[in-house]
């Protein structure tokens, strides 16, 4: 089936954070907009959140959310904010 062609007004992105080293059996969600963290221990979600709020924040300075920005930007954010947690 071809794809639609789907015009800039209904994209949606939304950027998910799993992690998986949770073993104290708390149900950590974080969510935000265009953002959701689930699971991991205390010091992992913590560094989640921190780095997407990080990401967030220098994406509110230009302008724009991570809905509105390109995806790769997103990345070199994400990236750039998690090797200095």
């Amino acid at each position: 089936m071809p794809k639609k062609n789907v015009s800039p007004a209904q994209k949606t992105q939304h950027l998910v954070g799993l992690g998986l080293d949770g073993t104290d059996g708390h149900k950590r969600v974080t969510r935000g907009d265009g953002f959701t963290l689930a699971g991991g221990s205390e010091d992992t979600h913590e560094k989640m959140t921190e780095v997407v709020i990080r990401t967030t924040e220098d994406l509110a300075r230009k302008g724009r959310s991570l809905q509105e920005a390109d995806v790769r930007e997103v990345q070199d954010l994400l990236k750039r904010h998690s090797e200095r947690s």
